[in-house]
């Protein structure tokens, strides 16, 4: 008898045990539910924050529009960023820059030129053109290489005066570094074995090794594709590499299957390994723009009155460098390559 009154008192206390139990789960449920829903439509960043790279580029897009156009009007005056460049003393006295030392006649160093291999190419040529109008001297610059990935930090960090470094304007890096008008037209290109097994930016990617540059628009374009279907979902993107060139290296090595990268320097690869070539158009249009501080206004504006001069320069300008470097690479017709009449919707 005892046993089965104290059996009913368990149960009973069970039974409330249970409700109560299951009140608190509710709560808890209630409680997690927006975290869970949030998490969920931000993405999950151990597997890559996808979706917050969706949503951010969702949101980039509606507030940047023709992200080439958001710069300030060209000015050949001083303002405070180009007073304190010209304040430097003695050899510290220099325009300092960050630039590729890799990139075939882009940024790179020729060790057939004699002395200490200085740095040329198109962007180096640009960059002497810079600091002669600023400092009164086209050497008057210090150079640093930097990785594809540190662009944005150096600037921001302020190891650098600015990045000329064949960069992409997009609506993205827009939110953490201004840009000048753009320099050059070009546009994301496979860069593979001369082989028929890939024929471009198309279905024979399909799981294909493809390598990129970390913190480059060709990662960044893939990565996107492949969420939206226009990519084949086997594609394998996880070899990235901290400069371009490394991506040819591991083409050579057999470690990758194709390399997406500008087509302006997957020319430049190709010229450097007769074993490989561009396969297909480009599948995007972009434009190389000079990288500087949000808060170096003035400095925007001389880049862009340099530009400006630049391009109209028939005899040392814009497409006398296009002719001395890219042209064996890239085509004597520089037509694909010109920019577009500079627009300045950045501000007055």
């Amino acid at each position: 008898m005892r046993a089965r009154r104290l059996r009913a008192r368990l149960k009973g206390w069970g039974g409330v045990g249970a409700m109560a139990l299951a009140c608190a789960l509710a709560v808890v449920f209630a409680l997690l539910l927006p975290m869970v829903r949030s998490h969920s439509e931000g993405g999950d960043a151990v597997t890559g924050g996808q979706g917050v790279a969706r949503s951010r580029q969702a949101r980039a897009a509606e507030e940047c529009a023709d992200p080439e156009k958001q710069t300030l009007p060209p000015s050949g005056a001083d303002g405070p960023t180009i007073e304190a460049i010209k304040k430097r003393q003695g050899a510290k006295r220099k325009l300092i820059v960050g630039v590729d030392q890799n990139s075939y006649h882009w940024g790179y160093r020729d060790p057939n030129s004699g002395g200490d291999a200085a740095l040329e190419g198109f962007d180096i040529d640009l960059v002497h053109r810079i600091a002669q109008d600023i400092l009164g001297d086209p050497d008057a610059v210090q150079f640093k290489a930097i990785p594809t990935d540190q662009r944005i930090p150096a600037i921001k960090d302020g190891r650098v005066d600015m990045v000329v470094r064949t960069m992409t304007i997009n609506c993205d890096r827009l939110a953490d570094v201004a840009f000048s008008a753009p320099y050059f037209r070009t546009g994301q290109q496979v860069l593979a074995p001369k082989s028929p097994e890939i024929t471009g930016y198309d279905g024979s990617l399909a799981g294909k090794r493809i390598c990129t540059a970390a913190g480059s628009t060709a990662l960044s374009t893939l990565r996107q594709d492949q969420l939206d279907g226009r990519l084949a979902a086997d594609a394998d993107l996880s070899t990235t590499v901290p400069s371009q060139l490394d991506c040819l290296v591991r083409l050579q090595l057999g470690e990758v299957d194709a390399v997406v990268t500008d087509g302006a320097l997957a020319a430049s690869q190709a010229a450097q390994d007769p074993t490989v070539e561009l396969k297909g158009e480009a599948f995007t249009t972009e434009y190389y723009g000079v990288a500087m501080k949000k808060d170096a206004g003035d400095l925007v504006r001389r880049v862009n009155q340099i530009l400006v001069e630049w391009r109209a320069d028939k005899a040392g300008g814009w497409q006398h460098s296009y002719e001395k470097w890219l042209s064996p690479t890239m085509g004597g017709n520089p037509a694909k390559s010109v920019p577009p009449e500079p627009r300045y919707l950045g501000g007055s």
